[in-house]
């Protein structure tokens, strides 16, 4: 005899499941028109539990694995959320799987082709809900080496600056229109996932918490 779960029980199920958005942002105006044909240039960023967590580059080994408020990732033009699911996972669980991942998306490994912050997303959305993003967030970096003779220089790297011994970054390091700098105070609330040893971050002479510091 098989038992099926009463309505309460299914509540209750529903209820300890966080539901997750791709959150997908245009890195350049063209995308107003590659967009109708299933192109376009996107960052994308996982959001589940109130953050939004991505992945940028910048010139170290080391995390560049980040979390934002949803939908105000700086540098960026929000272009539209899209439900991916649902994962049964805490957010202390997110975390810490966030913080395992970051070990793997190292800010010096960054590629617009071969690993960029869309790959990130589509292995998140895969562990937490065993389905792929949509291909057409990330379909010109398929294209392979024809994607690198159409984009504009300044949109091949969207960048999150990370200096190690609490230097702070210079002029030169971030002029890139795509590169995630914190121009403000609202951009400060940026934060990078690190390991347990590791220490504070800093972006354009701001310090910044690190995930582990908000646990």
């Amino acid at each position: 005899m098989r038992l099926y779960p009463s309505k309460e029980q299914q509540k209750n199920v529903e209820k300890s499941r966080a539901l997750l958005y791709l959150n997908v942002y245009d890195l350049t105006p063209a995308n107003n028109y590659l967009y109708w044909f299933g192109l376009g240039v996107f960052h994308s960023g996982i959001e589940v539990h109130g953050l939004e967590y991505g992945f940028g580059a910048h010139d170290f080994p080391s995390s560049g694995v980040f979390e934002v408020e949803p939908r105000s990732c700086p540098g960026f033009i929000f272009r539209r959320s899209i439900l991916l699911g649902s994962t049964e996972l805490s957010r202390s669980e997110v975390r810490s799987f966030m913080e395992r991942l970051s070990n793997k998306y190292h800010g010096d490994s960054y590629h617009l082709i071969a690993k960029n912050c869309n790959h990130f997303s589509n292995e998140v959305c895969m562990h937490l809900t065993g389905k792929p993003i949509p291909g057409w967030v990330n379909r010109l970096a398929r294209v392979g080496s024809f994607c690198n003779c159409l984009l504009p220089e300044n949109i091949q790297v969207a960048a999150v600056r990370r200096l190690p011994d609490r230097q702070t970054c210079s002029d030169e390091g971030s002029d890139t229109d795509g590169s995630l700098t914190a121009d403000s105070d609202d951009e400060a609330d940026h934060h990078l996932i690190t390991g347990a040893n590791s220490d504070v971050a800093f972006l354009n002479e701001k310090p910044v918490r690190l995930a582990k510091d908000l646990l």
